[in-house]
């Protein structure tokens, strides 16, 4: 394993974690009708930008999930599944800061949507 050090680490990670998600049967729903292809490269931006301070991204993460109806299950799952990806490909400051920071940013979607 290694550290998360360069946008290429992080698109593995970002993949990855979205091959999982996409065959989870409480998560997939929420995705089926997102093109992947094109979403790909906004999901790498933004993660890009938390763990590695680069610039690209400029969408309002929160915004996007506003309308979808998510329960804290949703988010318990999504967060599992990130923390084992995380932990099955990566060490160091920057594996722990993800995990981290996908906590944050699920417990701030929720905080801002009302989900309890």
């Amino acid at each position: 394993m290694k550290e998360i050090s360069e946008k290429s680490d992080v698109q593995d990670l970002v993949q990855s974690f979205y091959s999982q998600v996409l065959i989870d049967k409480d998560l997939a729903p929420f995705f089926q009708r997102i093109d992947f292809e094109s979403h790909m490269p906004k999901m790498v931006d933004f993660w890009s930008f938390v763990l590695l301070d680069e610039s690209g991204y400029t969408t309002n993460v929160t915004d996007k999930h506003m309308h979808m109806p998510l329960t804290q299950e949703h988010f318990n799952r999504w967060i599992e599944l990130f923390h084992a990806t995380v932990n099955a490909m990566f060490i160091g400051e920057r594996a722990e800061i993800a995990k981290q920071r996908a906590s944050l940013i699920a417990w701030t979607i929720q905080n801002k949507t009302g989900i309890k």
